[in-house]
């Protein structure tokens, strides 16, 4: 098996939350689980503000839910925490404006990432941005 640092975590996380379909998604998760990379995806979408906190709780379920992380409070906060750190990214893109997108969450060993992709804006006129965290358990 091929050892992978941050760099490749990081890239893994992009690629989950850049995936335009749920068949996609379940794709690219059984190909990063093949290597050995836990995966998770959940979408998210509201007016910015509001959806901090709903964006980080949504992290943490997705990624115990599809066993990225344990149920300890040192796993759950470095997605939450990694997760907090993508969007102070994106906040002065975002704040006052709905956003829509997708968390990717992917781990390798004790390398966590969370990838934020956010549509930002109001009916068609959107604007397109990335943020992204990392923490190691």
């Amino acid at each position: 098996m091929e050892l992978y640092g941050s760099r490749d975590v990081a890239s893994a996380a992009i690629q989950m939350c850049l995936t335009k379909s749920r068949e996609h998604e379940k794709l690219l998760k059984e190909q990063f689980h093949k290597e050995g990379i836990a995966t998770a995806a959940v979408d998210f979408g509201g007016e910015f503000i509001s959806s901090v906190t709903k964006i980080v709780e949504r992290a943490v379920v997705a990624a115990k839910r599809e066993g990225v992380i344990q149920d300890t409070h040192p796993e759950e906060g470095a997605v939450a925490g990694a997760t907090r750190e993508a969007i102070s990214q994106l906040v002065n893109k975002a704040i006052g404006m709905n956003v829509g997108g997708k968390v990717g969450i992917a781990r390798y060993g004790d390398h966590i990432s969370v990838a934020l992709f956010f549509g930002i804006g109001m009916l068609h006129l959107n604007d397109v941005a990335i943020g992204l965290g990392h923490r190691v358990v």
